[in-house]
């Protein structure tokens, strides 16, 4: 009788866990149905300018183009478009299922050459930049009173077609995965981009006024342009004033080909940046690679077709700005269409458990607009106050960029998320309940938003999660 009091009891808890599993929340996940992201602003579509709609279509194709040598690519690179790493779903958004990094070999990017695929890249993780938060000394182990932060590019030109005498080493990536000293980004997806561009800095720190009055513990900053002192929105840490200058940061560092606002070949952080004695920047045989001189990317007014005027940067920067916010849409789950009742829970929870108080769902009105007028005084629905916050511990990556420190991350706009496939600033998990939980590392201003979900009933959970995948 006792052996079979405990083996019912065993069954009991057997099925008390199962059934706990069943009712257990889950993220519904990327959703495939098509949106219609990836689309132009309406008065783009109907060039409501002069010329505007073969401005987006000459950005959208300059996007997708693979760069050479011959064009300007590299000393150094991550990957040789612009499409390669902004695809998800459409062109203009963030990593793929199926990283173009891992294949960089197999596919032809570096197919002849002396690089190596580095072993953080996998077949089915995210793009990736990667950075070394501090310098080494010289016998290899990291020199923590020397901060770097700058981007080490995974790939180089030597041994490809065009590359001539170029001989450049690949950075110490084994040594910086074994000292814990890299840390990853993944891009960001840029639709509506020319929104949050053409919102001016007075609508944002009213904005920034209205969510200081919660009793979350939240408070947040800005960063600003060095130049001008104005705020500035793009990039994880909100480190870039414009589109423009997002673009032409973009065309350096990721694939090495200098423009009218980057002038230069960029060497690596060590090379010329910081590290130590001895920095020479890049070896002479590695300059001037195309032969034309600098910068490589420049205006073009000899051609005659209007939009092949603008450098390629410009033309980047036209394409992000006519980009329209990614739309809303239905959720699925395990099959099944999830109900607006339960999108509609879901977004009261968002808003009551604090994350709106960063999350904005409507962080302002644009200024009037020069460009085009689907950005003309218009609401900006990101989900995001682009303000930096500090994130803690658990989400630090000790990178400062301008005046943010190394846990401090802009508010991700939220807009889209429900067809992003990598989240948070490194791409760490596709999951939005690790993302979630991921918030409330030590120092976090999040902390008290992640304990109000934590504390959230399983179904309420569930419609949070399912609201997030409607974005």
């Amino acid at each position: 009788m006792v052996r079979i009091a405990r083996l019912t009891a065993v069954l009991l808890l057997a099925l008390l866990f199962l059934a706990g599993i069943a009712v257990s929340q889950t993220d519904p996940g990327v959703q495939s149905a098509s949106r219609g992201t990836g689309a132009a602003l309406s008065t783009v579509q109907s060039d409501d300018h002069p010329g505007i709609l073969a401005f987006f279509n000459d950005g959208l194709a300059r996007f997708q183009v693979v760069e050479t040598v011959a064009s300007g690519l590299g000393p150094r690179f991550n990957m040789n478009s612009c499409s390669s790493c902004h695809a998800q779903p459409a062109v203009g958004g963030s990593g793929a299922a199926t990283n173009p990094e891992f294949a960089a070999i197999s596919n032809g990017t570096v197919s002849g050459s002396t690089n190596t695929v580095p072993t953080f890249l996998t077949a089915t993780g995210p793009t990736v930049e990667a950075r070394f938060p501090y310098y080494f000394n010289s016998n290899g182990t990291v020199n923590f009173n020397s901060p770097n932060g700058g981007v080490e590019d995974l790939f180089t030109v030597s041994g490809l077609s065009g590359a001539s005498s170029c001989s450049l080493q690949q950075p110490s990536f084994a040594t910086a995965q074994q000292e814990g000293n890299v840390i990853f980004r993944i891009p960001t997806p840029t639709f509506g981009a020319g929104l949050l561009e053409n919102l001016d800095d007075s609508t944002l720190l009213a904005n920034q006024a209205t969510n200081l009055k919660n009793h979350f513990g939240v408070s947040g900053a800005f960063n600003h342009n060095g130049n001008d002192g104005t705020i500035a929105r793009f990039g994880w840490k909100a480190q870039n004033k414009s589109l423009h200058i997002f673009s032409g940061e973009a065309y350096n560092v990721e694939m090495g080909i200098s423009n009218l606002l980057f002038t230069q070949d960029r060497p690596l952080p060590g090379e010329d940046g910081g590290g130590g004695s001895g920095q020479t920047g890049l070896v002479s045989g590695c300059l001037n690679l195309t032969g034309n001189g600098y910068p490589e990317d420049s205006s073009n007014p000899g051609q005659t077709s209007a939009p092949a005027v603008l450098d390629d940067v410009s033309a980047f920067a036209n394409f992000m700005r006519g980009l329209a916010p990614p739309p809303t849409g239905g959720v699925i789950l395990n099959g099944q269409a999830v109900s607006q009742t339960s999108l509609n829970n879901g977004s009261s929870q968002f808003s009551s458990i604090g994350c709106a108080t960063c999350h904005n769902p409507t962080v302002g009105t644009t200024q009037a607009s020069n460009f085009t007028g689907s950005l003309n005084k218009a609401s900006v629905p990101a989900y995001s106050d682009l303000e930096i916050h500090h994130m803690g511990s658990g989400l630090a990556d000790n990178v400062s960029q301008g005046g943010a420190g190394g846990d401090q991350f802009r508010t991700a706009p939220l807009w889209g998320l429900g067809q992003r496939i990598f989240l948070l600033h490194d791409g760490r998990t596709t999951s939005l309940i690790t993302a979630i939980e991921d918030h409330g590392g030590h120092g976090s201003e999040a902390s008290t938003v992640k304990s109000n979900y934590d504390a959230l009933s399983t179904s309420n959970k569930q419609d949070l999660l399912n609201f997030l995948r409607s974005l």
